[in-house]
């Protein structure tokens, strides 16, 4: 088999076990599906061992198979970064970038930053998907992920773009009516604005105590329970009670008066990451590291995202 036929006997296969099909692998590169089928059939016959179960509605790889496309892909990813290296200057980077990242997230911090980042690299298209799941990034084909929480994944390479601290907070109007807590056993009087996340479970506020121990208070006297964390921010700002979130989304109510901060000396910020994921990779392409170099910069000097414990406090009760 001679080698440019083989390499596209490669390329097929790739694209072909990472969208599962051979025809959503010929539209991607351009040709028939019987095309891709051939191609693939003559890599096996050449590497004598059969890469793929077919049927009429599916593929499977084989073990073999399995093992031939981890190495095939990256090789693959190495040849397109040499070619983009080649053409492309790295002061100048070009294409597309495509990133995933939670909606909250995304429509509060990402989208304001990216006409400065389209405005540095006028070369790049950026394809943004607001999703909450966890997604495989050889499956789907993104670039980049910015993921919140505790991330726990070493085949990715993971940088922090911050701390996502965690609050309570509520009008000034809702302390006035229904006073200010001094302990956390003092919030089972008062209305309170639960999360509920996937699962039905409800997220509990977490306490530091003088003696060292943590107090676990599960929100149950409850006024209204949400799983989105921005109706969270404007049910507080409803006065319809207490809330635990995000400092970043609560900071510009912080700084106007319009939220206070509850119990700040006592309770948890937790120890969530704003995390930027990217596959291990020995070259990172121009327009991803472009990408990923503003993103760390910029998000690194959010306000709501690098604030203090002590720069907090002038905005508790």
């Amino acid at each position: 088999m001679e080698s440019l036929s083989k390499l596209s006997g490669i390329i097929s296969f790739v694209h072909a076990a990472r969208l599962g099909s051979f025809t959503a692998a010929a539209r991607l590169i351009d040709v028939t599906p019987a095309a891709v089928s051939k191609n693939v059939a003559a890599l096996e016959a050449s590497l004598g061992v059969r890469l793929m179960n077919r049927t009429t509605r599916s593929l499977s790889l084989t073990a073999e198979g399995t093992l031939f496309l981890s190495q095939a892909q990256l090789a693959l990813e190495s040849l397109e970064q040499a070619v983009e290296s080649l053409t492309t200057a790295k002061s100048n980077p070009v294409g597309l970038v495509r990133m995933s990242v939670p909606n909250v997230i995304g429509r509060r911090l990402l989208m304001p930053v990216l006409p400065d980042l389209l405005a540095l690299h006028p070369g790049l298209n950026v394809e943004l998907d607001f999703d909450d799941r966890l997604v495989d990034f050889v499956q789907e084909g993104y670039d980049l992920v910015v993921r919140g929480g505790t991330i726990h994944d070493s085949s990715m390479i993971s940088r922090s773009l911050g701390p996502l601290k965690l609050g309570l907070v509520a009008t000034p109007d809702y302390l006035k009516k229904f006073g200010v807590p001094k302990q956390p056993g003092d919030l089972s009087k008062h209305k309170l604005i639960s999360r509920r996340f996937l699962g039905s479970k409800l997220s509990p506020w977490t306490f530091h105590q003088p003696d060292g121990k943590v107090f676990l208070f599960e929100p149950r006297s409850t006024a209204i329970t949400l799983s989105d964390p921005e109706a969270m921010i404007q049910a507080a700002l409803s006065g319809l009670g207490i809330a635990e979130v995000g400092i970043y989304l609560a900071w510009e109510h912080l700084q106007s008066g319009a939220l206070k901060l509850i119990l700040h000396d006592s309770h948890d910020p937790g120890a969530f990451e704003l995390m930027l994921q990217y596959p291990h990779r020995a070259l990172l392409a121009p327009r991803v590291r472009a990408t990923a170099d503003f993103l760390l910069e910029v998000l690194r000097n959010h306000e709501g995202l690098r604030v203090n414990s002590e720069q907090l406090k002038r905005y508790a009760v």
